[in-house]
């Protein structure tokens, strides 16, 4: 490294200002992240026709990623206040990197899902210290709005350019060229946080906490697999249970761990604080509908109605796109207008578009349909997901800013991986019994009932429909496959409706009367 370059990188622990090579460093890291994390979405019809997932194995796909994301941010915002933020940004990149390219070059599902969890893990290092590494170099509470607005943005620029450039790679080349693309861009992320980055870190006080990060990690594993493979394993089968009774156990090993920790990973009385204790559940629970309506848009365009990846390219443009249009509006609302009024209206805005979306019937191919319910959706996330951190961000202390990015991330990110894993078990739970009960009604021949029946047992609704529309033996199984799965995933956009529409009536009674300069006048030590 050069002189020049050492010379920048030099640490400070206070803050010296917010140089621009940081600030686009940091920008372009949870841009590089975004990409990361969404790119697979545009790509599960590809996935399902190429690789021929069973079952659940389409979901792990987009799981694989954010489960490390999800578990280990945490982690990774105190590495970065103990080590120096300029490192994991750098390393993260990298990391991802790797991931995408072992992705690239898979030949099967499993390797693919290695792939995805060395990128993921790359993930859970760049999101929280991208956003502490902006956050701590900002020396107002103006130019903290400023800049966390700007994350939001290039957080929505990401999920913007991945399906983009999902739906341009698989349109004229293979989904392995979008993997390759993210490869590329995580090398170049990871070059200008070296070259450019300023580091900041805030050490004082803390400490690694192992019983924390074990804890919640296996909590957290375990929840998700449960969810994830209820569907397929059943219910009440053993495994199921076993996962979320040692998630209980786990989750709540981990709040006696961090309440006895000397430098928890998670200082719990951050929850004290009111708007950043509703922020913290606004953000599991809103973010949790925002990606749930993703993944259904995703799989309804996909491997329900096989369109092409340009097609699900534009659904995602409408989801995310509008964040970069509405920059200088959010920056401006944030000084402006109270948190409460800014969650309430996004969280509305998205129950809207999802209730809007559960009425269209899987038979309608029309594009120009999902622009009135998926704009609205969009438009709710640009507002909501900029307050959620504004809120949680700049009203505890200064000197906390790290951990409440580390933790406004760890929450958001795991109702991001809720997301794909309720709406996927709630979706292909309710589909394999509405065609079930279509199948044993019908009259079809037996030999056709009896071939439709090994289909789903062996993969599911999925692989029915896709079966019998490629099949002419099994086309008159198709009608069937394509109406369960319509109702299936309508419900799943009506969980995500109500999921949002609950977060919005709680932001309203809970943070009503409270302003965040009142909220930062808490007293948090």
């Amino acid at each position: 490294m050069s002189t020049t370059t050492d010379a920048a990188s030099k640490t400070s622990t206070s803050g010296p200002g917010l140089s621009t090579g940081t600030l686009v460093a940091g920008l372009l890291a949870v841009c590089l992240a975004q990409i990361g994390l969404a790119i697979p979405a545009t790509l599960n019809g590809l996935f399902q026709s190429d690789l021929h997932p069973v079952g659940s194995q389409l979901t792990w796909i987009s799981d694989a990623f954010l489960l490390p994301v999800a578990v280990l941010e945490l982690t990774f915002g105190l590495l970065g206040d103990l080590f120096g933020r300029k490192r994991l940004l750098v390393g993260g990149a990298a990391l991802l990197a790797v991931g995408e390219l072992v992705s690239t070059t898979s030949g099967g599902i499993h390797q693919l899902w290695v792939g995805q969890a060395l990128a993921g893990l790359g993930a859970a290092a760049l999101f929280p210290t991208s956003l502490a590494v902006l956050a701590a170099g900002a020396t107002s509470r103006t130019q903290r709005a400023r800049v966390i607005a700007m994350w939001a943005a290039l957080l929505s620029t990401g999920g913007f350019l991945a399906p983009l450039l999902g739906g341009i790679t698989a349109t004229y080349g293979s989904w392995r060229w979008s993997f390759a693309v993210v490869t590329a861009l995580g090398a170049v992320s990871a070059a200008v946080s070296a070259r450019f980055a300023v580091t900041s870190r805030a050490p004082e006080g803390r400490s690694l906490d192992l019983a924390g990060q074990v804890t919640i990690g296996l909590g957290l594993f375990a929840l998700l697999y449960a969810i994830i493979q209820g569907p397929e394993d059943g219910w009440g089968s053993p495994s199921i249970v076993v996962a979320f009774v040692l998630a209980a156990v786990f989750l709540a090993a981990f709040v006696l761990a961090e309440l006895r920790a000397a430098s928890p990973l998670l200082r719990l009385d951050l929850f004290r604080n009111r708007s950043f204790a509703v922020a913290s559940v606004v953000a599991v629970v809103g973010m949790f509908a925002f990606l749930g309506t993703a993944y259904a848009v995703s799989i309804r365009l996909g491997p329900v109605q096989d369109q092409k990846p340009m097609r699900t390219a534009m659904a995602f443009l409408l989801l995310n796109g509008i964040a970069l249009v509405m920059l200088p509006l959010t920056e401006r609302l944030l000084r402006t207008v109270a948190p409460r009024l800014l969650l309430v209206s996004g969280l509305a805005l998205m129950a809207a578009g999802d209730y809007w979306a559960a009425t269209l019937p899987a038979t309608d191919r029309a594009f120009l349909s999902l622009i009135v319910p998926l704009g609205l959706v969009g438009l709710g996330f640009a507002v909501t997901v900029s307050s959620i951190t504004a809120t949680a961000v700049t009203t505890v202390p200064a000197h906390l800013a790290g951990m409440a990015s580390a933790t406004t991330n760890l929450l958001r990110d795991f109702g991001f991986t809720l997301g794909p894993a309720v709406i996927g078990a709630v979706a292909l739970s309710r589909a394999s019994h509405t065609f079930s009960s279509s199948l044993h009604d019908s009259a079809l021949p037996e030999a056709l009932k009896g071939a439709g029946s090994e289909v789903l047992a062996e993969g599911g609704p999925l692989a029915v429909n896709g079966a019998s529309a490629a099949s002419p033996k099994l086309s008159g199984l198709h009608p069937m496959a394509l109406d369960a799965l319509g109702h299936g995933y309508a419900i799943g956009f009506v969980v995500c409706g109500s999921a949002a529409l609950f977060s919005a009536l709680l932001a309203v009674v809970a943070l009503r009367g409270r302003s965040a300069d009142g909220e930062e006048a808490e007293s948090l030590g």
